[in-house]
């Protein structure tokens, strides 16, 4: 990220001048004062010092590099279509270095032009071959744009009763019921009355706001005097108890330089006792955004720490434990290398699972800082940081989150388009996923429409519903009638059982487990009638029942064929059936008749050994009186082919029900 639109709260690099206006005036070289100013973090008062100077230089090419440097002021205080305009103008005054295509098309990206800045990275990967940074921004314009045109896995929307035009970030819970907050503000009413020399604003205090039970947050209010200050507090947490409170606080030394710690104190109910800095290394450098863990254990902080081995960047994380004993934190902390870049890493978040949150413009993103996510994988080790995507994260700024408990929602600021202030807080939560059952139920033979059928649906969380199809033979199981609940919840499979009188039922399944988004199941039904209108019985064909040439024993195919009928009656216990054999015409009346009713009994003491109660099955053979398939018709037949196809049909096993009354 090369503007920083919050330094003061962010505490993300150290500026070591802080440059008063009565200073300022005093300066008779306007260029060598604007730069103090821009070195010295102060860049909301740089840009009018540059604007006097470039009106008063002659020399081409320092007049570029001005021109450069107001960009880069504006970029800072997060102004980006100036700090476009003031860019473009730099390159278009052959200002030569080519941090300046770098830093437009940063810019760019910001303002979710991603086809255009990503010319411009192209451009300063030319210009400046081999640089890791064209590369990286490459390959963020191409995910950014394909993340912003993914379905959403969240819902975000500004908390207009928190912001206001001022800056706004940094939530934490101040209570177990996660109905009370405490979040940074430089809104009027802020205890300092001098202005922040980096943007202009107030120095920002922390203030409390509570939520009633309609879900409204009440007007914010400072939490206490003793806390807030003249100087600059901000990003506060607290651990899992509510009792131990951190936050961090910058102020001006005498000497021209910035201090920046992580203080903390004892709450009580809304008070706040023994508030004290935490010595967490040496003094020259800064520490800033406390994230303490649940247990209150170890603490996770931004630094520039530079006099520990395997840091990477201006500003990384770094993690320290509470020794109990000492009663104090350890300064030999330790930096957090697999989340750490050579960028900025900031605003941390320890999840109650262990899972660490953080912003970064080190790892690729949608413009700006972006939220990650690096999963615990062990004691105070994090894997691989993965981005959390739009709408969590945007083309600006994005910070600072944090939940409620285990719950998927929560708070985070943004500088996105569409706020209130220029720095906002958002709140997020992952909707509920919207399952909905449907179906039609037809006539498996004549695909006429079936009125009446019972559709019962369970669930394997036990739950267990009813529904009818209707005079189109339609079903749907959406939102229970009377509530805002749904037939169909996350991580859930289901039964579907179809029932209709004079048919046979039908079973189905479908699930919900693993599902990413909202999603319709669409589940037809074709039943089975096996009684006609007029109260007779028909033949329910199922897959061919072979045998040998003159055997009634079942082959291997034979009996993975009478599965289906098996299944049948599982599916559908108070059936009674005749199980009915038949053979061709060749042979005696007399022979196949008795040969068919061999085959029937086979098909029957198979089923029996498969656990099917014996009186549910009467074995009928009909030997060749009741053929599909004349000899009449089999004599005219061109083959022998043909006719041995014909023959087969002709032998076959099929079923009918003769009632269906019987109790199991």
């Amino acid at each position: 990220m090369k503007h920083i639109a919050f330094f003061t709260k962010l505490s993300l690099i150290a500026f070591t001048l802080i440059i008063t206006s009565s200073t300022v005036q005093a300066q008779k070289d306007f260029t060598k004062t604007a730069t103090k100013l821009f070195e010295g973090g102060s860049y909301f008062q740089a840009i009018e010092s540059y604007k006097v100077a470039y009106s008063k230089e002659k020399v081409d090419s320092k007049k570029a590099e001005i021109l450069y440097r107001i960009g880069q002021c504006y970029d800072k205080i997060h102004d980006l279509a100036q700090a476009e305009v003031w860019y473009k103008k730099a390159i278009s005054a052959n200002y030569p270095e080519p941090e300046t295509i770098l830093n437009l098309a940063d810019v760019i990206k910001s303002q979710q032009r991603y086809d255009e800045a990503l010319e411009y990275y192209k451009k300063f990967d030319k210009a400046k071959p081999g640089d890791e940074r064209a590369s990286r921004g490459i390959e963020s314009c191409k995910l950014a744009q394909e993340w912003k045109d993914s379905e959403p896995t969240h819902k975000v929307q500004n908390e207009v009763l928190l912001n206001s035009k001022q800056v706004d970030y940094s939530v934490a819970f101040a209570d177990k019921k996660y109905n009370t907050i405490i979040f940074s503000s430089s809104r009027e009413g802020a205890s300092g009355e001098d202005k922040n020399a980096v943007n202009g604003e107030s120095y920002s205090d922390i203030w409390s706001s509570t939520r009633d039970n309609k879900g409204k947050w009440s007007t914010p209010v400072s939490i206490s005097n003793v806390i807030n200050t003249a100087d600059e507090e901000g990003t506060p947490t607290l651990d899992g108890k509510q009792s131990s409170f951190f936050f961090c606080r910058i102020k001006a030394r005498e000497n021209g330089t910035v201090d920046s710690k992580i203080y903390t104190a004892r709450k009580s109910g809304k008070n706040y006792t023994g508030i004290v800095p935490v010595k967490l290394g040496p003094d020259s450098f800064l520490y800033s955004h406390p994230a303490v863990s649940d247990d209150g254990t170890f603490l996770v902080y931004t630094s520039n720490r530079t006099d520990i081995e395997g840091t990477k960047g201006s500003m990384d994380l770094f993690v320290t434990t509470y020794n109990k004993k000492l009663r104090k934190w350890s300064e030999e902390a330790t930096p957090i290398k697999s989340v750490n870049t050579a960028q900025y890493e900031a605003f941390p978040y320890v999840h109650p699972n262990g899972d660490l949150y953080f912003s970064s413009d080190g790892h690729i993103g949608m413009g700006g800082l972006d939220i990650f996510v690096a999963k615990k994988t062990g004691e105070r080790t994090w894997g691989e940081p993965v981005n959390m995507r739009p709408p969590i994260n945007s083309a600006g700024d994005d910070l600072g989150i944090v939940f409620e408990g285990e719950k998927q929602r929560g708070y985070f600021t943004s500088t996105r388009d569409g706020g209130r202030g220029k720095d906002d807080i958002y709140s997020f939560f992952v909707p509920a996923k919207v399952f909905k059952l449907e179906g039609k139920i037809t006539n498996a033979k004549t695909k006429e429409v079936i009125e009446g059928a019972t559709i019962a649906l369970s669930g394997s969380d036990g739950s267990k519903y009813e529904a009818k199809s209707d005079g189109t033979g339609f079903y749907e199981f959406d939102i229970i009638p009377g509530t805002s609940e749904r037939y169909l919840k996350e991580e859930t499979n289901y039964n579907i059982l179809v029932t209709a009188p004079d048919h046979l039922n039908a079973k189905g399944e479908e699930s919900t487990v693993g599902i990413e988004g909202s999603t319709v199941f669409v589940h037809d039904f074709a039943l089975i009638r096996f009684r006609e209108a007029d109260g007779s019985a028909g033949e329910i064909k199922m897959p061919e029942v072979r045998y040998e040439f003159n055997s009634a024993d079942l082959t291997n195919e034979a009996k993975d064929s009478l599965d289906f009928l098996y299944q049948t009656l599982i599916d559908n216990p108070t059936l009674v059936i005749e199980l009915s054999a038949h053979t061709d015409s060749r042979g005696s009346d007399k022979y196949n008749q008795a040969l068919s009713q061999r085959r029937a009994k086979s098909c029957v003491d198979f089923l029996i050994t498969k656990g099917i109660d014996a009186r549910r099955m009467q074995p009928k053979g009909y030997g060749e009186s009741r053929l599909i398939i004349t000899d009449a018709e089999i004599a005219k037949m061109a083959t022998e082919a043909e006719s041995e196809a014909a023959h087969q049909k002709n032998r076959r096993t099929v079923f009918s029900v003769i009632r269906a009354d019987f109790q199991p």
